[in-house]
């Protein structure tokens, strides 16, 4: 019983912590929260396509963040969202149906109506566009990651997402004007 009360009476700012300092509350994480987290839930929330899901997968992000010693870098931050999104899809079954769907899961089209013509056109294009391409783009246009986050994001250099950069932008270009002149055709 007295164990017990010394539990209650000690509370929870009592306990000693595995770490000798709380970085959930040094100004680098708040920052580093308060900059990133509606970039987090944001990218989490084009490729899951519900909000529900998109903010439990930001805070998990944030979540680990905490764990870790020091306070991580936002390219850490992109690339732990995406492999939480990976393991979100296994865990419901989407492997398959995510590469089927994911330009029609795109939710918005940047200041244009979603609904649009031309927005379902981009949709398209960038589901015929492969994966890795895919996801750099919208990477570096959509979550406006620096050059330094995308090659952490995938596991690069630098001057290689340079490269592959403007090898999607080529891919992307092509993709759009063969379904613009298809589209003229029929």
């Amino acid at each position: 019983m007295t164990a017990v009360l010394d539990i209650v009476d000690y509370g929870a700012d009592s306990y000693p912590s595995s770490r000798d300092e709380d970085v959930g509350s040094t100004p680098e994480f708040v920052a580093l929260f308060q900059e990133h987290y509606p970039r987090i839930r944001a990218y989490a929330r084009r490729r899951v396509g519900n909000a529900v899901d998109a903010e439990d997968i930001a805070s998990e992000v944030f979540r680990l963040a905490l764990e870790q010693p020091i306070t991580p870098s936002p390219g850490w931050l992109f690339v732990t969202a995406r492999n939480k999104i990976m393991s979100f899809y296994q865990s419901v079954h989407h492997d398959n149906a995510v590469r089927d769907r994911v330009g029609s899961e795109l939710v918005t089209y940047t200041d244009s109506d979603p609904g649009s013509e031309r927005a379902e056109t981009i949709r398209t294009a960038l589901a015929r566009m492969p994966e890795l391409e895919r996801e750099l783009l919208m990477a570096a246009y959509w979550d406006d990651l620096t050059g330094a986050q995308c090659a952490e994001l995938i596991g690069c250099s630098i001057g290689a997402v340079w490269v592959r950069l403007h090898r999607a932008r080529k891919t992307f270009k092509s993709v759009l004007t063969s379904i613009d002149s298809q589209e003229e055709t029929q």
